[in-house]
């Protein structure tokens, strides 16, 4: 009997990896299934995008579907995935109930990205000017609706080890649910680096990150009206770059070229860009997961200077490639003395290279990954058996929401 290797993906937008750190993790998803022989169909109810990745190229099947309707009934039974990948946890609120229902052997795999319920409840800490608490989660609403989501799904993929722990100790969630994915790289390798400019053929500092998402808005307005006026009064002739996909207009009024602040827009080349520039500045004051900029410096050599929260759960004991500081002051003065000595620069190169190859190769997780899924595919009766709380939460979603969807199918009637 053959066995049935089709995943279906539904996106909540269709993938832009050179727009995002999402974009490229979803490409990653799309590129382990495909290298174990797996059929994929991408379906998402996003319009599309001048950015958005051709997958269609990569023979991936692709799928526009529509939200609240019973035409996703009739194609997900026409697909008849053995996995269902869900795109963050809105996408399994709208077509979990549908999965389950109309293709209950499916494996139902829940991509978290980041906790959406972390960077919420930061963000709203941040806003009340305050120390953020893991008590906050508690009671952060969107916390109740991405921890339904991951108890009703048999596997929810993690990109951020902080986030592991936060979800066993703080929301109890049984190890067996969960499964550290990060985004990955290939091996680093000395030479490589020497197709890089060098120190000494490097200028200016940068900043990369896609303007839709709150956190790197937040972290440019933080540079112009605090940090960078510090470097600039000691490096007088120095740049500021800021890069990033879909600039808003108050983005982009910030430019200012007596200030030598730079808004670019999106980077047609960002391996160019980041390699390029002497240090990447990454002043997050909140946010989640691991920060796909961060990692990108390091691949391409450069050294950066961020905060705890940018960060987290990316070098693990290993020394930073920069430096890690939360006062304005200090990390204003960090990134003068890494941009001014050329020592520290090699050394900060070398730190990258390093947490690179001890915690970000491909071949730490793609074959454990795979066989992870069809662990759990032989054994899906007894996982969901012992996920008590998430078939209960499964059985009232369905009704509950099949009946909002179906109200909502006839209100657009």
């Amino acid at each position: 009997m053959k066995v049935n290797k089709s995943v279906l993906i539904i996106g909540l937008v269709w993938p832009e990896p050179n727009s995002s750190a999402a974009g490229l993790r979803m490409m990653q998803l799309i590129e382990l299934f495909q290298e174990n022989d797996f059929e994929i169909t991408f379906a998402s109810p996003a319009q599309e995008s001048e950015f958005m990745f051709d997958i269609a190229t990569l023979g991936v099947i692709k799928q526009p579907i529509e939200l609240n309707s019973e035409s996703f009934d009739l194609f997900i039974k026409k697909c008849n995935p053995s996995i269902v990948v869900f795109d963050r946890f809105i996408i399994e609120e709208q077509f979990g109930w549908r999965v389950a229902k109309h293709c209950p052997d499916a494996l139902r795999v829940l991509d978290t990205e980041d906790l959406h319920c972390l960077r919420s409840a930061r963000q709203n800490a941040w806003i009340e000017k305050r120390e953020f608490l893991d008590s906050d989660l508690l009671i952060e609403p969107v916390s109740k609706r991405e921890i339904a989501a991951i108890l009703r799904c048999d596997l929810a993929l993690i990109i951020s080890e902080f986030e592991i722990e936060l979800l066993q100790n703080i929301f109890k969630i049984d190890a067996a649910l969960l499964y550290y994915l990060p985004i990955f790289t290939d091996a680093l390798i000395h030479n490589e680096f020497n197709k890089f400019p060098a120190f000494s053929q490097r200028k200016d500092f940068m900043f990369i990150g896609n303007f839709l998402h709150e956190p790197n808005w937040n972290a440019v307005l933080y540079l112009k009206e605090t940090i960078w006026p510090i470097i600039r009064e000691k490096l007088p002739t120095a740049n500021l770059k800021i890069y990033g996909a879909y600039p808003s207009q108050k983005t982009l009024q910030l430019n200012n070229n007596k200030e030598n602040f730079f808004i670019l827009g999106r980077a047609n080349d960002a391996k160019l860009a980041i390699s390029q520039a002497k240090i990447l500045l990454a002043p997050l004051r909140f946010g989640a997961g691991i920060k796909g900029k961060l990692l990108e410096a390091m691949q391409y050599g450069t050294p950066s200077i961020t905060t705890t929260i940018g960060a987290e759960a990316i070098n693990g004991n290993l020394p930073w490639n920069g430096s890690i500081e939360n006062n304005p002051e200090i990390f204003a003065q960090k990134a003068i003395e890494l941009y001014k000595e050329e020592g520290l620069w090699s050394q900060a190169q070398k730190n990258g290279m390093s947490i690179i190859n001890s915690r970000f190769l491909k071949s730490f997780f793609a074959a454990d990954f795979i066989k992870k899924l069809l662990f759990l595919q032989n054994n899906l009766k007894s996982h969901r058996t012992n996920n008590f709380i998430g078939s209960m939460l499964q059985h009232h979603t369905v009704n509950s929401a099949k009946y909002m969807s179906r109200w909502i199918e006839e209100k657009n009637k």
